[in-house]
């Protein structure tokens, strides 16, 4: 293989007057005197050999090649980071911090489950959970804020497996005008009453799943806010069946009896922020959550264990039913 004449450090310097928007507005941000990031730059074109810069007026402005090698560039760089990554963690043996990212929708009963079965195999590794909504998960994971999440989608630069998937039950107080009608509900019946959503926690790219159509609409930020309002009295909306279970049974809240969509359903995903270079806690966390929603028995904790006791191999396939969306805004 052919030695590779362009430094690393050439291709940030490219990048980063790019980035800035020129060789001045680069050198502040790199901490370097301009005319180092000049001659780095020029260097680099000439050991690629073409051009990857113009001068148009005050300002550089990438060539066709330039916007190729750009992109490609910057897959190197991350490439290189990643690596580094993976040799500090095989190094330093087992993460101290593992941030878990959770769905609210995801049964609370499961995620305990899972995090008691985590604990004699953490060698105190700690765990950062934090519940979102929605983009939440996705936003959190791209931001690379989180090493393991359980979201309602898969992002297209990462691959994710299945957990289970989520039924959403429009329901309201049993005394709700709603039910008093006695008879099969519509949308338009829906249309006159107050609704309860659960607001996307992502702040980029909010998402809305579900039946949002009614005139008369209370937002709120948690599921156990939206479950205590609808228990309430206060409205109708549509509520995870595992969290509201007893409260059907108990006669306190009641299915609206709809002509159409008195249910939805949400696949939960399990996704990694870095899957090849995930640590073994990582690793661990992610197959005991595994073993949880398929209903498996807990393992025997090893006495030391390492990354090849936690294969990621053996996940459920994504099944083939559709997503109608949970009752989110």
């Amino acid at each position: 293989m052919k030695t590779p004449r362009v430094t690393l450090e050439q291709w940030r310097v490219f990048q980063a007057v790019v980035d800035y928007g020129g060789f001045s507005q680069a050198a502040r941000q790199l901490h370097r005197s301009q005319s180092s990031v000049s001659y780095a730059v020029a260097k680099l074109q000439e050991q690629v050999g073409i051009p990857l810069l113009r001068i148009e007026g005050r300002k550089a402005v990438l060539t066709e090649a330039g916007e190729v090698l750009l992109r490609r560039s910057r897959t190197l760089l991350k490439d290189a980071g990643s690596l580094e990554e993976l040799a500090r963690s095989i190094s330093e043996g087992w993460e101290s911090e593992v941030r878990l990212v959770v769905d609210a929708a995801f049964p609370p009963e499961l995620l305990m489950e899972a995090l008691r079965r985590f604990m004699p195999l953490s060698r105190d590794t700690r765990v950062q959970l934090q519940e979102v909504v929605l983009s939440g998960a996705e936003e959190l994971l791209l931001a690379g804020n989180a090493d393991l999440v359980i979201g309602t989608s898969v992002p297209a630069s990462h691959l994710g497996d299945l957990l289970m998937e989520i039924e959403f039950i429009a329901v309201a107080h049993p005394a709700h005008p709603l039910h008093q009608l006695d008879r099969t509900l519509t949308s338009q019946d829906l249309r006159d009453h107050m609704q309860l959503v659960i607001r996307d926690s992502g702040s980029r790219r909010r998402t809305d799943f579900g039946w949002l159509d009614a005139e008369h609409r209370w937002t709120v930020t948690s599921l156990d806010t939206a479950v205590s309002a609808v228990t309430a009295g206060l409205g109708f909306g549509w509520l995870p069946r595992h969290r509201i279970s007893q409260a059907l049974a108990q006669g306190r809240l009641k299915a609206l009896p709809l002509n159409a969509g008195l249910t939805y359903t949400a696949p939960l995903y399990l996704v990694f922020r870095d899957q090849d270079n995930a640590g073994p806690a990582t690793r661990a966390l992610a197959r005991v959550l595994n073993q949880i929603c398929r209903g498996e028995t807990a393992e025997e904790p090893e006495t030391s264990p390492d990354m090849s006791a936690f294969p990621t191999d053996g996940y459920p396939e994504p099944s083939d039913s559709g997503n109608n969306g949970a009752q989110y805004s």
